[in-house]
């Protein structure tokens, strides 16, 4: 049965790999399984450009075994300066070799401020591609990283244009500076779980990033973790053993 991040009982695990090197991400890979890993993130904007290729790609999603890989390729590190074309190109390679769920910025074809375009032509283009990233088999993830604290009725504005725009998963990330809007932001996710027929995950970073521990308990399709905190990885994104603890005892 094919890996995939819909339909779950419960919420994955999801082990974010960033690294210049394929045999760093196997390494990361054979440590996170037996840690308790469900899935892995594999953000391909930070391979160096020799290694950015279908069978390097098939190679990393076979040592993940039956798990499923959450594929990211945003405009930094060795994107920098790259047209949208070029990385919408390398999101369908990662389809081609076979990642399950392929991110399509919100804003691909089209920069706004939130990484949510209204421009017409792009949403188009990007209804296109994730047809075309459907037609290889791929699970779509839309992101909106507006990055800053952003009232539920907007929230929910995003996540209904990215559904409308063939998404299977919801990704928006926003923030909080204080308890206040913490507090807003875990009343946003239970709004959302309400609202919307499709699997979603809200993040907030700023000064209260509660949400990224204790999401998925209340709603969010998944945790984005690390196995270890090294000079790559993103410091926001909580241990993988910490949040397993988590998980594993919040019902006890």
């Amino acid at each position: 049965m094919k890996p995939t991040f819909l339909n779950r009982e419960q919420p994955l695990l999801t082990v974010m790999i960033q690294t210049e090197t394929p045999e760093n991400a196997i390494r990361t890979i054979h440590r996170a399984i037996p840690e308790g890993a469900d899935a892995f993130g594999l953000q391909t904007c930070k391979l160096l450009h020799e290694y950015r290729n279908e069978k390097t790609y098939r190679r990393i999603f076979e040592e993940m075994e039956d798990r499923p890989s959450y594929v990211t390729n945003y405009r930094s590190r060795a994107n920098a300066g790259a047209d949208d074309d070029t990385i919408a190109g390398g999101l369908i390679l990662a389809a081609r070799a076979g990642g399950t769920l392929i991110d399509v910025m919100g804003d691909l074809y089209a920069r706004h401020p939130e990484e949510l375009t209204d421009d017409a032509r792009a949403i188009d283009r990007q209804k296109k591609l994730i047809d075309t990233l459907h037609g290889y088999g791929a699970e779509v993830l839309m992101s909106s990283h507006v990055l800053k604290y952003t009232p539920a009725e907007r929230v929910l504005e995003i996540a209904q244009a990215q559904a409308e725009r063939g998404a299977d998963v919801i990704k928006i990330v926003t923030g909080a500076e204080d308890d206040m809007q913490q507090a807003e932001n875990l009343k946003i996710v239970a709004m959302l779980k309400k609202e919307l027929k499709k699997p979603f995950l809200y993040l907030s970073g700023g000064k209260c990033e509660v949400l990224r521990r204790v999401g998925p308990m209340l709603g969010c399709c998944m945790w984005l973790c690390v196995y270890e905190h090294d000079e790559m990885s993103t410091k926001s994104q909580p241990l993988l053993r910490k949040v397993k603890a988590i998980r594993d005892n919040f019902s006890d």
